[in-house]
């Protein structure tokens, strides 16, 4: 199992930042898929905050997994996702992103089980600098004995 001391060590961590563009057969297949209609004046439907965040800050689903060390894919549970949703995206927008780790923690449960607890902080920005969106994201990576 990974030590305590390394993940403690995750906080503060910053991912490179980037900028990240919707074009529109992305938000038109993302929208297909959910089953959902193309929203008007190029929004982007809301269900891209979950991945355009993590891409704009120049990481990936995968990094976020071997950062925690992750002992498989079936090893983390998700404990929450906020977003606050400053302004609409649109379609064919570069924004600019940037993340960190603000949270990392060894718990062990009421049951013995021990995980830790990872948070991650991502904020979307327009061309002019604007905040636009702002996520945080709550892993529980489970430890095996």
């Amino acid at each position: 199992m990974v030590s305590e001391e390394t993940i403690k060590a995750l906080v503060g961590h910053e991912f490179p930042g980037g900028e990240y563009l919707i074009e529109h057969w992305e938000n038109f297949l993302l929208t297909r898929s959910i089953g959902s209609k193309p929203m008007k004046n190029n929004v982007v439907h809301p269900t891209a905050f979950f991945h355009v965040p993590i891409y704009a800050s120049k990481t990936t689903i995968e990094e976020l997994y071997k950062l925690g060390h992750a002992d498989s894919d079936a090893s983390i549970m998700v404990e929450s996702y906020e977003c606050d949703m400053l302004h609409p995206l649109k379609e064919d927008v570069s924004y600019k992103g940037k993340g960190k780790i603000t949270e990392a923690k060894r718990i062990v449960g009421e049951e013995g089980k021990t995980y830790d607890r990872i948070q991650f902080s991502f904020e979307l920005a327009d061309p002019e600098g604007e905040l636009t969106a702002r996520s945080v994201i709550t892993w529980n990576y489970m430890r095996s004995e």
